[in-house]
């Protein structure tokens, strides 16, 4: 019988749980739970005998791919895949896949609830300010990037957007204004929303140069992923500037030294958790499940990453 695996360090909501079993066992196939789990040897004990996998936030290395001896196919239940070895994976003739979409209201209404709390200075009962009127540039107009432009509209801000890869007239359609380098867009506006994953091209590429652009005032939110920050950067422009704020649902490696020196000017949430409601845990959950069945079923590989 075919086996299906759930590897999750963070714990899918109980709800998508049942709907990913519903589909797992609707198919005729197995189902097994691993959940919470702090010991890389339960990972690789759990993963031996399986067909597929659902993962997380979890890491499929090279060492946990080579001892999935009868893994087909590897689903990342959200956006980024960077967690999964792309490369073991096509040697061994695995499918990888994400769950493009399906997080990305959860991450959205993050970036925003993050930029009131902040302007609202933590709650703290003194004056902050408001979002109205204010630009936000949004770096990346993915799936992400749209539902953040569609709300940041919503509290009266000016949006503006760089993707080199979405059409012009695909942005400007949503009533977003297109700036023409990622220089511009930061030089332009108050917020930016940090949308582009991490690889080669982006890995420290928010730089010093980069940030100092941001008018005064200037707030960075990052939901994407920590290494496109240079931390070395990060921190000096943040005692350059007494202005600049750094706003992240993954906090950096220099968490600690941000947070002796820059208080009021940060916030980060305890792990990282822009998909951390019942909604897209569900949504990205049983998305996954589906594609399991349908690629082995079907050969559909639609949301193959490698």
């Amino acid at each position: 019988m075919t086996k299906v695996l759930i590897a999750t360090e963070k714990p899918f909501a109980p709800a998508a749980v049942n709907g990913i079993r519903e589909v797992v066992e609707g198919a005729g196939y197995e189902l097994a739970l691993l959940e919470s789990y702090t010991d890389k040897a339960d990972l690789l004990a759990a993963v031996a005998d399986v067909d597929a996998m659902i993962i997380r936030s979890d890491k499929a290395t090279r060492e946990v791919i080579e001892a999935a001896k009868n893994l087909k196919v590897i689903v990342r239940a959200g956006a980024g895949y960077d967690n999964i070895d792309l490369e073991a994976c096509t040697e061994k003739g695995i499918v990888a896949m994400n769950t493009p979409g399906q997080n990305s209201n959860a991450v959205a209404e993050l970036v925003l609830g993050m930029m009131v709390f902040l302007a609202r200075n933590g709650y703290n009962g003194k004056a902050g300010v408001e979002l109205r009127g204010k630009k936000i540039g949004i770096h990346a107009y993915g799936n992400v990037g749209r539902y953040v432009g569609e709300i940041a509209k919503g509290f009266g801000m000016e949006v503006y957007a760089f993707d080199p890869f979405v059409a012009k007239e695909a942005i400007e359609a949503d009533g977003v204004k297109v700036v023409e380098s990622v220089e511009e867009l930061y030089g332009t506006c108050n917020y930016i929303s940090l949308h582009i994953p991490a690889n080669d091209k982006t890995k420290k590429s928010i730089n010093y140069d980069l940030l100092n652009k941001m008018p005064e005032g200037g707030i960075l939110v990052n939901t994407a992923r920590k290494e496109v920050i240079d931390e070395e950067g990060l921190m000096k422009l943040m005692e350059d500037r007494k202005d600049f704020a750094y706003i992240s649902d993954i906090a950096p490696d220099c968490k600690d030294e941000i947070a002796a020196k820059f208080e009021g000017r940060f916030f980060f949430t305890p792990k990282k958790m822009g998909a951390q409601t019942a909604e897209a845990n569900i949504n990205a959950g049983i998305a996954g499940a589906n594609q399991i069945v349908n690629c082995i079923e079907k050969g559909d590989t639609t949301f193959k990453v490698n």
